[in-house]
């Protein structure tokens, strides 16, 4: 399947504001769109990833992602393509849709800490 090409400025201009609403942020050194996700707990976080590898590969556009307990980190971009494509923002949209409940931390230059290290630094202050 061939892929799209770059966003342009003005694609970027459009659309990229209500992704940026929703808590994706322009990823540092890449032409990519990040989002960082926390779950209630590993299940609600491996469910998420669960419904997300269907979407993507019904896409055929797999994302660029981890996952330490609760947390999920993704970034989107079109590696084929050298950057940000009407393709990653569509994956992006849809992400949004299987994840209502989780809450999306915004501030991206801070250590995250998933569920198991907080109750753990939880414990050594008690």
């Amino acid at each position: 399947m061939p892929h799209p090409d770059r966003l342009s400025p003005a694609e970027r201009a459009a659309q990229l504001p209500d992704l940026g609403t929703a808590g994706w942020v322009a990823a540092p050194d890449q032409d990519a769109i990040r989002k960082i996700w926390k779950f209630r707990n590993f299940s609600e976080a491996w469910g998420f990833m669960s419904r997300a590898a269907l979407a993507a590969e019904a896409l055929d556009h797999h994302p660029d992602w981890s996952n330490r307990y609760n947390i999920v980190d993704v970034t989107l971009t079109t590696h084929a393509a050298g950057g940000l494509t009407a393709l990653d923002l569509q994956l992006a949209r849809q992400l949004d849709r299987l994840a209502p409940q989780a809450e999306v931390l915004r501030d991206h230059s801070r250590p995250v800490s998933c569920l198991c290290e907080e109750q753990a630094q939880q414990k050594g202050r008690e």
